[in-house]
């Protein structure tokens, strides 16, 4: 396939990718290593562009203003941006003229959260991230959303799961099936249980100048909290320090002769400022780690937190180097030129410069990109009409004076019966309306026919359930004790600061029933006595295993109790555990609301 960007300069391969697997002690024995063509001829230096975006999380299509599709421009003003079309066409202009150009992304690049992206495993990103030429991308939280297997096998080599076609390896644009990114994934701070590195730490390329080849390397880095956080959790993976993984990488990198070095850290920060291309009082994580970390490394690119600065922060010897964050979406693309002396390949930081540049709609978006946007979008919407379920009456978000409502109870059913497809579980919890954050119940399903295509009285199509449940989370199978559990309940009430009391109702699955007294006080209004899993009184000794959603067990949804939990096991995400409940039960009549009850 064409592709709808200057395509890679040359490239030879001076040396092997560095394998997955392998700890920072480990990494001399192999790295990445690309030449491109010879660089355009700068004064005092080897000329470099460094171009890279972050967070794009598969907007293929121009967002809308709801989901940032504007941003504050140089004087203030909102400027229209996004969409991947524009964002190919602009990357020709900025590279224009540019020989020796490196385009990479700085993770979070798919996981996407439109429909058409996430009902297609993702792969529709991928075909974009390959026609736009990106040669390398640090693991973002998000592409570990998933599983390891995904981001290695599926999303790097493009190994099919489940059935071909409807699960997976989907055809893509040209008419082939999907064969993985043609480019490479970075992170030195991901291992696996015996502390090996999930993928490569860095990547070195080579650029040529009258005859001479300039290595440079670029070190991956990961948000810590990755194996923990909400859509990422991944029990059996940790994070290392990421400063110190940075630095064992760097030193081994200047051990191999790479003079010239850039750090790819997935993790961000934010300014004051009110425009893309300035930086006011900065702070955040990558900040920090940019005040400490290696003075071996000349520039830091950031992103996750969808921010948007252009920073040059002093290294610990006190030399400049930027630091930068390109928003998401699409909406900014960053730009690094450097130039290396041409007797030690070193960066010349005084003539190092950086541009965060807008992605506006002011230009002709560019006809190969928006052909495979247009494909997608259009097997997005075939995808999103395919029928999962039949319903028999209105399944809402409307609660009663206990909390409960129908879509709540049919969702903690949903938790209880993923759990059980692959181990034992004792009962399903979600919260409908959490006392921080938002619920997964983002909608309701309604038996009369809406106005989207495909649709029926009383039908529930794909589309429809990815609407109406879920964010990305994973159902999570967890133990906790009966005094947890009677814990977690007491925490639906909490005290505000002007002394009311916010009610926040946690749902439970069909074979669960509890009572509480709401004239008691605080912290003492569920007795485990009152509370029947399977007929049996709640045993504040036992041993629960619990299904809930991945925001609500770590304590984010507002209930701490429950990060008390021990033995995680991960189930799949949300969306994918609702269309896979409704396909197996067919035809569903909303139950009576009897599950909680008031006393008195």
């Amino acid at each position: 396939m064409r592709r709808a960007c200057r395509p890679r300069a040359t490239a030879t391969i001076l040396a092997a990718v560095l394998t997955a697997g392998l700890t920072p002690a480990a990494l001399s024995s192999a790295a990445a290593a690309v030449t491109t063509s010879v660089p355009d001829s700068a004064a005092g230096g080897v000329a470099v562009q460094l171009v890279s975006i972050t967070d794009f999380h598969g907007y293929l299509r121009p967002p809308s203003p709801a989901d940032g599709g504007t941003i504050a421009g140089p004087d203030g003003k909102p400027q229209v941006v996004g969409g991947a079309a524009y964002l190919a066409t602009h990357l020709k202009t900025i590279r224009a003229g540019h020989r020796n150009s490196i385009f990479f992304a700085d993770g979070d690049s798919f996981a996407g959260w439109p429909f058409e992206v996430d009902a297609h495993a993702d792969e529709p990103t991928v075909e974009v991230l390959n026609a736009l030429g990106v040669e390398f991308s640090s693991v973002g939280n998000h592409e570990l959303d998933r599983s390891k297997s995904f981001l290695v096998d599926h999303m790097a080599k493009g190994k099919c799961f489940g059935t071909i076609g409807v699960d997976s390896c989907f055809t893509d644009s040209t008419g082939r099936r999907f064969h993985g990114a043609d480019f490479e994934f970075q992170s030195a701070n991901i291992v696996d249980a015996k502390g090996r590195t999930i993928v490569a730490p860095y990547t070195i390329r080579w650029v040529q100048d009258h005859g001479r080849a300039y290595p440079i390397g670029f070190i991956g880095l990961t948000v810590p909290d990755t194996p923990v956080g909400s859509t990422s959790f991944q029990p059996e993976l940790r994070a290392l320090d990421p400063v110190a993984s940075a630095n064992a990488a760097a030193a081994e990198l200047t051990r191999r002769g790479v003079k010239a070095i850039v750090l790819n850290v997935h993790d961000g920060g934010t300014d004051a400022s009110a425009t893309y291309d300035n930086c006011v009082n900065p702070s955040g994580p990558a900040i920090e780690l940019a005040r400490t970390v290696t003075s071996q490394i000349d520039a830091i690119v950031t992103g996750h937190w969808h921010a948007a600065f252009n920073c040059s922060i002093p290294d610990p010897a006190g030399n400049p180097r930027p630091v930068v964050e390109a928003a998401n979406h699409g909406r900014l693309i960053n730009e690094i030129n450097v130039q290396l002396d041409r007797s030690t390949g070193e960066v010349l930081r005084d003539k190092t410069t950086s541009t965060n540049h807008a992605v506006t709609r002011d230009v002709t978006p560019d006809p190969e990109i928006q052909r495979i946007v247009d494909y997608w979008t259009t097997a997005g919407e075939r995808k999103y009409a395919e029928p999962v379920a039949t319903i028999t009456g209105d399944f809402t978000r409307t609660a009663n004076a206990s909390g409960e409502s129908t879509f709540g109870d049919l969702a903690a059913d949903v938790h209880l019966w993923t759990a059980r497809q692959t181990g034992p579980a004792d009962l399903g919890l979600i919260a409908t309306k959490p006392a921080i954050g938002s619920t997964a119940l983002r909608g309701d399903l309604l038996v009369a026919t809406s106005n989207k295509p495909g649709d029926a009285a009383g039908r529930v199509m794909l589309g429809e359930s990815w609407d109406a449940y879920g964010y990305g989370n994973p159902v999570l199978t967890v133990s906790l004790t009966g005094a947890q559990l009677d814990a977690v309940l007491e925490q639906q009430w909490k005290t505000q600061a002007d002394g009311t009391v916010k009610f926040a109702p946690l749902a439970v699955s069909a074979n669960v029933t509890y009572a509480f007294d709401a004239s008691r006080p605080v912290g003492d209004r569920v007795a485990p006595a009152d509370v029947k899993i399977d007929g049996a009184a709640l045993d504040p000794t036992k041993t629960y295993r619990v299904a809930a959603l991945a925001y609500t067990v770590i304590g984010a949804d507002g209930y701490p109790a429950f990060k008390a939990y021990t033995d995680p096991v991960r189930n799949n995400t949300d969306h994918e555990t609702f269309a896979g409940y409704l396909r197996a039960h067919k035809t569903l009549t909303p139950a009576p609301l009897t599950r909680v009850h008031q006393k008195g």
